[in-house]
């Protein structure tokens, strides 16, 4: 499989749609020896997610980065090592770029970081000599690496699940237009969950395994009712509500992640089934001929379904974040939120941080923690569609 992996070609153009996060710069980068370490420092605009692996025969050194723009760098100009064949770069595969260093020894890796200075971000790697021995014992792709990956897993059909394919995300950037949300020195809930949206989008897209839609794709106003609808004609499989709430009084940090309250269910229930014109309320079943009474009765017997999927989700959602950028004490609350009350969608609503807290502010205004956090949401998403087609591959058995 690493093998494989090395001779995937490089593609020549940018994917439709999308643009690097960050240029390369050959100013102050460099791969060289210095005494018995090879050097190599990477210039880039902003930090981004990388991983570095080795492959063996021929010895190679791998970078992944993403994503990196490679436009104008000269890999001539950076590569000066003695310990080095020649140096490759370009996008591996949407949302990864990468590097290839052909070595002509083997080498191990004894420090890689990436740093923020004042100049944007810098890629630091230091490498020794090793023995033949020890660097092929060590050489091979991570799973994380390897081609197949965005398209492993893809389910096997049960009832009430996805049949396969990619997972299909609506996030719903909350408020908008006429309705701002929170407001903090001159930053608005509304403008900022629609900045993280779109690069959540371009996260999970990048990263293959998804199809993704908004609610708003503009600062303007979606009824919360309206924002369901949405969701369910993109066929969706979770519906993820994005918000930044502020507090009047006390302190309050960090994200937490809401499901429906039991309560708040019972009554979404009811006050569906009231409605007038129903046929879009439940997938897949048009309410609008039965009484009151049975349509209650299906939209609960769709919850008791979707719920543990749900309190699955929040609970992904919750571990990925916590790990990657941090939670608020009580990460994991219910509440009535409209936008949490489809039947038959996974639903959670995710508060990244609070607008009150200057802490907050400063993290939800940094693009590099907002891809942090983009990445923990798509490592969630992730692990939860393995453990729910896991789930319903059981099932069916």
């Amino acid at each position: 499989m690493a093998l494989a992996l090395a001779a995937a070609p490089f593609a020549a153009s940018a994917q439709d749609g999308f643009t690097a996060l960050t240029p390369a710069s050959n100013a102050g980068s460099y791969l060289r020896d210095e005494g018995a370490t090879t050097w190599l420092h990477l210039r880039m605009g902003q930090p981004v997610p990388f991983r570095i692996f080795t492959l063996s025969d021929p010895m190679r050194l791998v970078i992944d980065l993403s994503e990196v723009d490679w436009t104008g760098f000269d890999a001539r100009a950076f590569e000066q090592s003695q310990a080095v064949l020649g140096l490759r770069v370009g996008l591996f595969r949407p949302g990864w770029s990468r590097m290839v260093i052909d070595l002509d020894r083997p080498l191990k890796i004894e420090m890689a970081e990436m740093s923020r200075d004042a100049s944007g971000a810098v890629l630091r790697l230091a490498m020794e000599a090793t023995d033949v021995e020890h660097f092929v014992a060590g050489a091979g792709a991570p799973a994380a690496a390897q081609v197949e990956r965005a398209n492993a897993a893809v389910s096997l059909p049960t009832q009430s699940r996805p049949v396969g394919g990619p997972l299909v995300v609506v996030l719903d950037p909350g408020h908008g237009g006429i309705d701002p949300g929170a407001e903090r020195d001159g930053v608005k809930e509304a403008d900022l969950m629609l900045t993280f949206a779109r690069e959540l989008r371009d996260t999970l897209v990048r990263a293959g395994g998804f199809e993704v839609s908004l609610t708003r794709e503009d600062d303007s106003f979606v009824p919360l009712e309206t924002r369901i609808t949405r969701a369910r004609e993109a066929g969706a499989d979770v519906f993820l509500s994005l918000h930044a709430d502020a507090i009047s009084e006390g302190r309050a940090e960090g994200a937490t992640v809401y499901t429906l309250a039991d309560r708040a269910s019972d009554e979404a229930s009811r006050k569906l089934a009231e409605r007038h014109d129903r046929s879009d309320i439940l997938s897949g079943v048009d309410l609008s001929d039965q009484d009151d009474v049975i349509a209650g009765v299906l939209l609960d017997m769709a919850r008791t379904e979707t719920r543990p999927r749900t309190e699955a989700l929040a609970d992904a959602l919750v571990a990925a974040l916590e790990q990657s950028v941090g939670m608020h004490k009580r990460p994991r609350l219910e509440a009535g939120f409209s936008v949490l009350k489809s039947a038959d969608i996974p639903s959670v609503l995710l508060e990244l941080g609070f607008l009150s807290s200057q802490k907050d502010r400063a993290k939800l205004g940094d693009a590099a923690w907002r891809a942090k956090a983009a990445w923990a949401v798509r490592d969630a998403l992730v692990a939860w569609q393995q453990a729910d087609r896991a789930a319903a591959r059981n099932l069916r058995k």
